[in-house]
Order: C-alpha cells, then structure tokens, then sequence
C-alpha cells in the first residue's frame, strides 16, 4: 500500500498519516509512506531521520516525495491524503499496470451530513483509473475514526492507576501533580484566546497544572501565576500524546490529529479547528457541535475559543463550566460521546472493508 502525504500545518496531516500507516502495517499491510516534509515529521516521530531519503520505522517503509519523485512500482493499493496528488510519473505508472492499483482519495474528517452520501463515490479519471473518495466521520455510514486494537483497553487501565499516570507524566518531563490540582493540556493555533484561558485558570478556585508542547502559545512562560501553574514540554511520540490526553482532566486540542486522539480519551474537550479564510470551518464545527451535543456550556466556550463570541463571554463560559455541577455535565457527556463511538467500526476496518469490496 502507498501512502501519500503533504504536509501543510506542521503536525496535522502527517499525524493523521503516520498513524495510519502504522496501524496498516501493524494489521498486515505492507506500506510505503511518501512524506514532503521530513523535518516535520521528524519532530512529531524523533526516529526519522530528516536526511534519509529511504528509511524504515515500525515496519513502514518511508520515501522522502521529492521532485522528481523515486522512480517506483505502485502497490496494488493507493491512498492520496486529503487530495494530495500523487506525483505525475506515478500515477502514469499505476495506469501501465495490467491491475490498475486500488485508488482511495483519504479525506478530512468531517459531521457534516453530506459527507455520508459522498463517502464510498467513485471518481473516474481521464486516464482510465477510478478513484473513491473516502470520508472519515461520526456515522455507521461514514468512514469512521483512526482506533488502534487495544487502545481504549490501555487507557481504561491507566486512567485507573493513579501511580502509572504520575510515572509516566514523570517520564515525559511533566512536572508532579500537587494535591487537588487539574491538569489541562494546551495544544492550539496563534489565534487562540490562550491568554483569556490562562487568566481564567491563574484567578480560579482549584489550582491547574497547564501543560504546553513547545512553540505553542509562547507568550505564556512556564511558572507560577494565581492558581495557575504552567509547564512547557518537547513534542512526545505520538503514543505518548495518547497517554498525555488520557492523564488530563481537560484536553484543548487543535486540528485534526490530536483532535481524534482527543475523543479517545473520553475526557471534556476543546477544539480549536484549522481555520478556513471561507469560513468554512464554522459549519464544520458547528456540525460537530450539533452532533456530539455537548451541555450549553461547553458548547458556547468552543464557540468562543474558535473567535466566534466575545472574549468575555468566553471567559465567563468557561468560568461557569469549571464549577463543580456544569463540569459533572460536561465530564459525563464526554465519555458517553467516546463510549457511543467505540462501538462503530474504526477507520482501518471500513478501509479493509472497502477495499475487498474494489478488488476484481
């Protein structure tokens, strides 16, 4: 299987890819990643090398997609993330071969409705090869969401032991939980009101442990401030980031990746979505919103954090859902959203599924 990825906002897209390459590969699959930007991904997986134009990590066979493009043959499977493209050369070679490759079109994931009607359609193109547009989603008749096997198994066990999360908190350099502290994680765009965020926690009743990637929001230094204490960390590996999600009492998380990962950990949320200069992504979330159905509350503070409200009503939002009752609500309501998605089918099984299905 050939995997094609551009990266467009650092982590996002390769994010989505490395996962899933992984997971293909830990199911079977014999996969060959294209990635353009190396550096990046070199930060999100520290064992890549930016330099090699070949490599091989967890069983995935990495090529750096440079111009001109490696000269090779395609396997009988090719993903294009997020309508990528393939390079020119390969894909005149998938069209010379006697059984033209299985072409999926892997999109952003979306609750917009229309998406189900459009998830599985064939798209024939001028040379001869059918493409199917694949459409990761909320719904049974969608494409689903990325779930490793065993994944909610191994955060219901640490989520139970208490022990484990400060081990392992300590070994990604996290500083120790003080006794009644919250611990929120920071992971979001510039235009965040992550200043709001931080003044509302520093004059808050209960005190917060803020921990933030590194080049996040760097206006806000680590150290003391109220009931506010912030802690700066590297960028972890991407089954670390897991753990970090299924430590934290509150997750603000950006994109697309973390924002999956996010679900997973069955814990209140916010997501800053990538935004779009046609606004689009409003719809988007508000499709997501409308979907999950979140308490008033915890509605509106993602309203305000994606710069749809006010700052103060955010601020005020945010004050409220803090209390002990609104965050029961929102506590509650997210772990059924994470229980209810649990039982569909993940990402890589429909992608099976429908790749049997195209198979002459």
């Amino acid at each position: 299987m050939d995997v094609f990825c551009r990266v467009v906002d650092n982590f996002g897209d390769i994010g989505v890819c490395w996962r899933l390459a992984r997971q293909l590969t830990a199911e079977g699959w014999p996969v060959r990643l294209w990635v353009d930007d190396l550096a990046s991904f070199a930060r999100l997986e520290r064992r890549v090398s930016a330099r090699l134009p070949v490599q091989s990590v967890d069983g995935v066979d990495i090529l750096h997609w440079t111009l001109p493009a490696p000269d090779v043959v395609p396997h009988e499977i090719v993903i294009e993330a997020f309508a990528c493209d393939p390079p020119p050369g390969f894909v005149h070679r998938m069209q010379d071969l006697v059984q033209r490759p299985i072409w999926i079109n892997l999109e952003y994931l979306s609750a917009e409705s229309w998406i189900d009607t459009c998830h599985g359609l064939p798209s024939p193109q001028p040379n001869g090869i059918v493409k199917t547009f694949f459409f990761p989603g909320f719904t049974e008749t969608s494409g689903g969401l990325l779930r490793e096997p065993g994944l909610l198994d191994a955060r219901n066990a640490l989520q139970a032991d208490s022990q484990a999360q400060a081990d392992f908190l300590a070994r990604i350099g996290v500083p120790p939980r003080q006794p009644g502290e919250r611990l929120v994680t920071l992971f979001c765009y510039p235009d965040a009101p992550a200043s709001v965020l931080a003044q509302e926690l520093a004059n808050a009743d209960t005190p917060t442990l803020l921990v933030i990637p590194d080049g996040v929001a760097p206006y806000l230094g680590a150290g003391q401030r109220g009931a506010l204490r912030i802690a700066r960390m590297p960028f972890v590996a991407p089954a670390d980031y897991d753990r970090l999600l299924w430590c934290a009492d509150l997750n603000f998380v950006r994109g697309e990746d973390s924002f999956i990962r996010a679900h997973w950990a069955g814990r209140p949320m916010v997501w800053h979505i990538y935004p779009q200069d046609d606004a689009a992504h409003v719809d988007k979330l508000s499709a997501w919103l409308d979907r999950c159905a979140l308490p008033s509350h915890a509605h509106d503070i993602h309203l305000g954090w994606n710069g749809e409200t006010t700052l103060e009503g955010f601020a005020e939002q945010l004050r409220y859902a803090l209390q002990p009752e609104p965050w029961a609500a929102w506590v509650q309501r997210a772990r059924g959203w994470s229980d209810a998605l649990a039982v569909q089918p993940d990402l890589v099984a429909r992608l099976r599924r429908l790749c049997l299905s195209r198979r002459p």
